[in-house]
């Protein structure tokens, strides 16, 4: 399994955060599972990359050329790509991932983990998206999600394949067990027929 993970550049303004971040990667390399970031050295980045490392884990960074120019690249990775822009950089890691795991970070960060969402509620993919709520740094988000399904906005079944938790341990066993709700716009037939062969998969299991 490789997980994809959003986080920022910058540390933040409290010390949690980055230990958070690199007790998230290191964990996750205790656990065989690879990690797919943006490929800074910086923030917490940076910190995920670190701790997953220390730990054996394998890293692979997906980078812009013009951020790598910028000389913000990690050099320890397992795996450094440079791709020509932000566009191919999304879509490698997208790419390359079994699910998308969101840590604390500025307007990219929940940019990136919006449109994964996006595109599960979709049915482009079939990947879990969580949040690691280090220190409640997503408690104001998920209020503001909340708000979209109490104002009609959203159904409560969008909402809820999220996962947001404090414990990483719990994220990685949430995801071991996630299950896709029916897709936004699908006719009738077809979400009984996904119904019928998830049932199968359960039986035969």
């Amino acid at each position: 399994m490789k997980l994809a993970v959003f986080c920022g550049s910058a540390p933040g303004d409290i010390p949690i955060y980055k230990e958070a971040a690199y007790a998230f990667g290191k964990l996750a390399a205790r656990r065989g599972i690879g990690l797919v970031y943006g490929g800074g050295h910086v923030g917490l980045m940076g910190a995920v990359a670190d701790g997953a490392l220390a730990a054996g884990g394998e890293v692979t960074g997906i980078m812009p050329t013009a951020l790598a120019e910028k000389e913000i690249a990690h050099t320890g990775l397992t795996h450094l790509e440079v791709v020509p822009d932000m566009h191919t950089r999304k879509t490698r890691m997208a790419e390359l991932a079994s699910g998308f795991v969101t840590l604390p970070g500025g307007a990219g960060t929940l940019e990136e983990i919006f449109e994964q969402w996006t595109w599960a509620q979709l049915g482009i993919h079939q990947k879990p998206c969580g949040f690691l709520n280090v220190a409640g740094y997503f408690d104001p988000l998920f209020e503001m999600i909340e708000r979209t399904v109490s104002a009609g906005f959203m159904k409560r079944d969008y909402a809820e394949m999220l996962v947001c938790t404090v414990d990483p341990d719990t994220l990685f066993e949430r995801f071991a067990r996630y299950r896709p709700p029916a897709q936004k716009w699908q006719s009738k037939s077809a979400e009984i027929k996904a119904q019928c062969m998830l049932e199968n998969q359960n039986n035969g299991s």
